[in-house]
């Protein structure tokens, strides 16, 4: 019997426009009025991130002095969370068609999430899917957490969800980011890390996922593949 844990932002959603605004808003306050600043284009802000470029680096790049970078930074921390900002959210191109044949394929999904409540919430309700994630299958932050570590909490939260649902023989974790992949690591469950998240390549590919692929789509096909070649062995 499988059983499938997914991230929510990165296989699921789309939060690249959303951080976006966000570092629209934060270079516009944190610069000196007739500052002339250098509003990156969505594309190669979004690649900074992927790369895990710092903050304030980015910032920099934009034109701001070393303590507006800063403050843009402290800044951008505080708002991307923000509920204002969660409506700039989208499905990934082909996310509900995976999880639909996710549901085919077992009847056992669940998200595990840095999110918080309301802002999980939010997404499911936005995009009617919540038919996908009773709330019996959510493990995600609550509303007033404040966080530590994210490697320490998504693993904290994947071992929740193994201890509370009922077993299986086969668990696969699916995710976008070094928490997911630790995560699985710390519980010894097969990973597949997609790149329609916040990580590139080459920061995924230093953790050692056991796959890295295009979006949740293709981790289907891999989980479905894999299980049927274990099912015939």
């Amino acid at each position: 019997m499988l059983r499938i844990f997914t991230d929510f932002d990165g296989p699921i959603m789309d939060v690249s426009e959303r951080y976006y605004q966000v570092y629209q808003y934060c270079l516009e306050a944190a610069r000196e009025p007739g500052q002339a600043v250098t509003q990156l284009p969505k594309r190669e802000f979004w690649r900074l991130k992927r790369a895990q470029v710092p903050e304030r680096q980015i910032g920099g790049i934009s034109g701001l002095h070393d303590d507006q970078a800063r403050r843009f930074a402290l800044l951008r921390r505080e708002m991307v969370h923000n509920r204002a900002y969660l409506k700039y959210d989208c499905p990934v191109t082909h996310a509900v068609e995976a999880l639909q044949r996710i549901q085919h394929l077992t009847e056992h999904l669940a998200v595990v999430t840095m999110r918080r409540q309301y802002a999980l919430g939010f997404a499911l309700s936005q995009y009617a899917l919540e038919h996908f994630f009773p709330p019996q299958v959510r493990y995600c932050l609550p509303d007033q957490y404040v966080k530590s570590h994210d490697v320490i909490e998504k693993t904290r939260l994947v071992g929740e969800a193994l201890a509370e649902l009922s077993p299986v023989s086969e668990t696969w974790m699916v995710g976008d980011t070094e928490a997911d992949i630790e995560a699985a690591k710390a519980h010894n469950l097969p990973m597949i890390a997609v790149l329609s998240g916040i990580r590139d390549r080459d920061r995924l590919a230093a953790y050692n996922p056991d796959f890295i692929v295009d979006n949740l789509q293709a981790a289907v096909t891999i989980i479905a593949e894999q299980t049927s070649s274990a099912s015939k062995s």
